[in-house]
């Protein structure tokens, strides 16, 4: 009986050990992961200053998701923080992180997820910006940088050991890992309440539905957040709730399911700012892509 105890507690002694080194090791892999630098080459898009662009930018930046986590007036804000994870989006206004930014750094920035020092972005979903056209590219950073300079949030990324852990190993990604760097800028495609432009419109939700918009758990994200929903028109899809375009517009507007229930996490703020036309189109587009089992993200 001695002996049984014994080697019991060298075994788990020994697997105490192992997960502690292999706990340290991926945190010291993910320290690393986040200091690396990112060779990208990219070109940078104009300020447009005319009415028009500024009024393309300011709707972007409204219904992108840039509020969401930015604040209306770019001054940044805390969007997650729940004790062991607190995530701040930073000030991007003139008197906040950008204040020394080039015309190349806002594009590395934005479309690559990568700052301009090189090191990624970690928080920001640059692949739901990756495939913007370079004109809706400049209208937005030119809104961007159109905003008023206000003091605003300080950028916060407390992420719990667990997560800092798997993102070392490569259980988690952040956007520049994603994103294929080597793609050409998206060409323009007429805004019309059809497939093409909603396959536009849908890049938006790569980041928390998936490269093939089945859903699953979003990486990283807190335990208490619902997987997200499986969009695609396979097994557990939550399409199915939605009969016709105008009951998917009214969800994006209300928050709410057709039955009434809100739906968590999704930046509603932002969606329900959603033009019509992008509206219906990333419906029509939703209905056309290839149907995969909820979770594959």
């Amino acid at each position: 009986m001695n002996r049984w105890i014994k080697w019991t507690a060298v075994a788990v002694g020994a697997v105490v050990v192992v997960v502690a080194g292999a706990g340290a090791l991926g945190w010291q892999l993910g320290e690393r992961k986040m200091a690396r630098k990112v060779e990208v080459n990219v070109k940078p898009v104009a300020y447009p200053t005319e009415a028009v662009a500024l009024a393309r930018g300011k709707y972007l930046f409204e219904s992108r998701g840039c509020v969401d986590c930015h604040g209306a007036n770019g001054a940044g804000r805390v969007f997650v923080d729940d004790g062991s994870l607190r995530i701040a989006g930073p000030n991007i206004t003139s008197a906040g992180v950008t204040a020394s930014y080039t015309p190349v750094d806002w594009v590395r920035t934005i479309r690559h997820g990568v700052k301009p020092g090189g090191q990624p972005t970690m928080i920001m979903p640059s692949e739901d910006y990756n495939r913007f056209t370079d004109q809706d590219l400049a209208a937005l950073v030119s809104y961007a940088r159109s905003l008023p300079p206000v003091q605003g949030t300080a950028p916060a990324m407390k992420l719990p050991p667990p997560v800092r852990i798997l993102y070392g190993f490569g259980a988690i990604k952040d956007a520049a890992e994603k994103i294929d760097h080597s793609l050409p800028p998206a060409q323009p495609v007429p805004e019309a309440v059809d497939a093409k432009h909603g396959a536009y419109v849908a890049n938006m939700c790569l980041g928390c539905h998936g490269e093939d918009l089945s859903g699953g758990k979003i990486p990283g994200g807190p335990p208490d957040w619902p997987a997200a929903a499986n969009i695609t028109p396979g097994e557990g899809s939550a399409m199915t709730r939605y009969k016709d375009s105008a009951a998917f517009v009214a969800m994006l507007r209300s928050g709410k399911r057709p039955d009434g229930t809100p739906i968590k996490v999704m930046p509603f703020e932002s969606l329900s700012k959603m033009s019509d036309v992008d509206s219906q189109a990333l419906y029509e587009y939703l209905k056309t892509v290839a149907p995969r089992p909820a979770g594959g993200r």
